[in-house]
C-alpha cells in the first residue's frame, strides 16, 4: 500500500460488507492524485467511559475478554446509543457495570483509537464525586488505589485495554499538572 502526506481528491464509500448489532464493516475508496488506496472501515459508533476517583481509590469493573480469554480490569463505558450525550452514556455504563451512580462528570480526554480503519470516537469523563452505590448481583465492581492500578499496566497485569489505560495515565498527568 503507498503511504502519502498528500490528501486525497475524492473518498467514495462503497458497499457494506459486513453489518451485525455492534458494527457496521464499509469498503471506502480514496483517490489520490495518479493512485487509490482501498480501506474496509468498522464503524463500532461512537463510546463513552467514566474514570472515578474517590478517597484515593479508583474504580474497576470485572470484565470476561475473549481475546485475552480471561478477566480484565476496565473502567466503566461503552456505546453512546443513539441519541444520547457521550456524558450521560458514560454515566450509564458505570451505573450499569458498577452500581455506582456519578453526578458530576467533567470531561477527561477525547480521541480516536484508530486513524484510518477503526471508528469508534470515545470520550473519557472522569468524577471524585460518587452518589449512591447500589449493590450489583455479582461483585463487578472493584477499588483499587491510583498508584496500584498504574504498576497494574506497567507489570501487565489485569488493566490491559487502551481505553483504562489512556484514562489512567490521563488523569495521573492532570494531577501531576496540578501540583
Amino acid at each position: 500500500m503507498t503511504e502519502t502526506t498528500l490528501l486525497p481528491i475524492n473518498i467514495e464509500q462503497q458497499e457494506v460488507v459486513y453489518r451485525d448489532k455492534i458494527q457496521i464493516m464499509q469498503r471506502v475508496v480514496a483517490q489520490f492524485d495518479g493512485f487509490s488506496k482501498e480501506y474496509f472501515v468498522s464503524d463500532h459508533g461512537q463510546r463513552a467511559a467514566l474514570l472515578v476517583v474517590y478517597k484515593g481509590e479508583v474504580l474497576l469493573t470485572k470484565q470476561y475478554r475473549l481475546l485475552i480469554n480471561r478477566i480484565s480490569l476496565e473502567i466503566p463505558g461503552g456505546r453512546v446509543e443513539e441519541n444520547e450525550d457521550p456524558r450521560e452514556a458514560a454515566r450509564r455504563e458505570c451505573l450499569e457495570e458498577t452500581g455506582v451512580n456519578c453526578s458530576t462528570l467533567k470531561p477527561l480526554i477525547y480521541y480516536h483509537p484508530s486513524l484510518d480503519v477503526i471508528k469508534n470516537y470515545t470520550w473519557i469523563y472522569f468524577s471524585e464525586d460518587v452518589g449512591e452505590i447500589i449493590q450489583i448481583k455479582e461483585d463487578q465492581r472493584v477499588w483499587f488505589s491510583l498508584d496500584r492500578c498504574i504498576n497494574m499496566i506497567f507489570a501487565g497485569e489485569s488493566i490491559l485495554d487502551g481505553l483504562s489505560i489512556l484514562a489512567l495515565l490521563a488523569y495521573l498527568a492532570r494531577i501531576h499538572k496540578q501540583k
